[in-house]
């Protein structure tokens, strides 16, 4: 198994790097590779050094056998074929090719099938905020169909990379020092504050960011399901929170939708509100399942039911589940 990451010094490439390691993930052979930039340094796997090299179209990717990608869509876009010619199956984390038909977009507990099916040799890793929502969902699919869903997000720095998450540390030792703080990766100044606008704003009123969710969801889930999403980034290191509300054809009971929680790979039920336990950002970085909780029938829709979802986003909402992806091509191979 030859095995290259491109991207390899953001937030999420080296996020790859970790989870190849905690996973055990079966590799002889390991490239890196990153812009300019970060050409030269070197990052430690598995003990040894080794060196990122230049992106460039060449044949470096000859003999490679899986490409975790994580560079932006530009990136992506402009490379695809040079990583993919001599076979080497793409798994993309950014939104370029998500849409297109003859591209898969995966979360493996919910769509893993749809991988075997990817005649470009490029798989899409789906959306973050997506990817923990359709987990949740497809737990609630399996007992009844769902018509709708609203859901709106509380998205930590680290959604917008690792430059991201640094400025908002930065912002709070400047104002905790009295000093006016530095705002670039954000609209507007994220410490003490909550930001609703991530990406751009489209004609219809809502943001890119909205919008997949809206469109990848009905992709992964092979459904009609509609979703309204509002996407607001929060002062927080990492880790999404979404509160989730959905109508299914049938009543579901909070019962029933917790036994089908527990029973879905990849989720953990946190959901003791008496004792105060209830999924928070703060005690789920870092961690790897998608975490429920708050679960409770709508006061408003006898078919509605609402429950509260974390995840790690750097994680679950992207490195984690593309290796999860890879590893599950290995063992249907």
């Amino acid at each position: 198994m030859k095995l290259a990451v491109v991207g390899a010094s953001g937030a999420v490439g080296q996020e790859f790097l970790r989870i190849l390691e905690e996973h055990n993930f079966p590799c002889d052979e390991l490239l890196l590779f990153g812009s300019a930039r970060s050409a030269g340094q070197t990052r430690t796997f598995r003990g040894k050094e080794v060196e990122i090299k230049l992106l460039q179209h060449n044949d470096d990717f000859r003999g490679v056998d899986i490409a975790l990608v994580s560079a932006g869509g530009s990136v992506s876009r402009e490379f695809a074929e040079t990583i993919t010619k001599h076979g080497t199956l793409m798994i993309d984390n950014s939104s370029c090719f998500r849409m297109d038909e003859d591209v898969p977009l995966v979360v493996p507990e919910v769509n893993a099938e749809d991988a075997l099916n990817a005649p470009r040799r490029i798989i899409a890793n789906p959306n973050c905020t997506t990817i923990q929502m359709v987990v949740a969902l497809a737990a609630i699919e399996r007992l009844s169909h769902i018509r709708r869903v609203h859901v709106s997000t509380y998205q930590s720095a680290s959604g917008a990379g690792a430059q991201a998450m640094a400025e908002l540390e930065a912002q709070h030792a400047s104002l905790a020092q009295g000093e006016e703080p530095t705002v670039e990766k954000f609209a507007y100044q994220l410490a003490f504050n909550v930001i609703p606008h991530i990406d751009v704003f489209t004609d219809n009123g809502y943001t890119k960011e909205e919008m997949k969710m809206f469109n990848e969801t009905r992709k992964i889930m092979h459904s009609d399901i509609s979703v309204s999403a509002t996407c607001v980034r929060v002062p927080v290191m990492r880790a999404h929170s979404e509160s989730i509300w959905v109508e299914t054809e049938r009543p579901i009971s909070v019962e029933e939708a917790r036994a089908a929680f527990e029973a879905s790979e990849g989720i953990v039920v946190m959901d003791e509100p008496e004792r105060k336990e209830y999924p928070m950002p703060l005690f789920i970085a870092h961690k790897e399942p998608v975490y429920v909780g708050r679960i409770r029938k709508d006061l408003t829709c006898e078919n509605g039911l609402s429950f509260w979802c974390v995840a790690d986003q750097i994680k679950k909402g992207a490195a984690l589940n593309a290796i999860q992806i890879a590893e599950w091509l290995l063992a249907h191979k």
